[in-house]
């Protein structure tokens, strides 16, 4: 592998790991961090099998240290020219049997779901009694992957959607509050608005236009009061308690 294939690598990693070199060469900073911090927190908790629905490239399954990862997507063309699923299906009923998951994971999937309640049924089914579900829904975000964007939930939607469907909530988090919520959306309006097709490009403008916020967000972070009101995303650890 080449030095140049290898920054990209480097680069593309640092996109869902971003660390303190993420401040400089990540647009999504603030939300990525948040998201990797608390999945690294959680995913050890699960053993066993694991149903990463709406995988996309799979950026956390080595978080999973489990005796199998299955990646399930959506089928469409744009999904399966990355091919990292293992298995699509047709965003309705999920292609696998009665409890035959340890556990349950949803990355930034449940805002694209227009039939939240029948997603979260087939969640309940597939999964086995005691079995965990870890997911991770944004709040706070552009819309995105148009026209599939349906809607956002506050934390007191995602814990009453998800009791209703057969599920007890160990631990509900607000990701990233407060001024760093407000500098991430910052953030995503100035690269919508400079990114172009050139990979090198988009780096240098991130490096110039965006990692100044990332460093002001994080000192103002410290400065400034906080605001649980305000936040990027919800990361829910839950365990299924019965059949529907």
């Amino acid at each position: 592998m080449s030095i140049i294939d290898s920054f990209k690598q480097f680069v593309r990693r640092k996109q869902f790991e971003p660390g303190i070199v993420g401040i400089f060469v990540n647009p999504f900073y603030f939300a990525r961090k948040g998201l990797y911090r608390h999945i690294r927190e959680f995913a050890p908790q699960m053993s066993g099998t694991v149903l990463d629905v709406g995988c996309g490239r799979r950026p956390y399954e080595r978080l999973f240290c489990v005796d199998r990862y299955v990646g399930l997507e959506f089928n469409q063309s744009g999904n399966r020219s990355g091919d990292t699923a293992d298995v699509y299906y047709d965003g309705n009923q999920f292609p696998f049997r009665d409890g035959e998951f340890d556990n349950g994971f949803a990355s930034e999937v449940f805002e694209h779901i227009f039939n939240p309640l029948e997603f979260l049924s087939e969640l309940n089914r597939v999964v086995k009694i005691n079995g965990f579900v870890l997911m991770t829904v944004p709040f706070l975000w552009p819309e995105h992957m148009q026209p599939l964007d349906f809607g956002r939930y506050s934390s007191f939607g995602l814990r009453a959607l998800l009791e209703q469907r057969g599920f007890e909530i160990l631990h509900l988090r607000k990701s990233m509050t407060g001024v760093r919520a407000i500098i991430q959306l910052w953030n995503v309006f100035v690269y919508r608005k400079t990114e172009t097709r050139s990979g090198v490009l988009n780096f240098l403008f991130c490096i110039v236009f965006i990692a100044p916020w990332n460093l002001l967000g994080e000192i103002l972070s410290i400065l400034l009061p906080d605001n649980e009101e305000i936040y990027l995303d919800t990361i829910i650890l839950a365990r299924k308690i019965k059949n529907l």
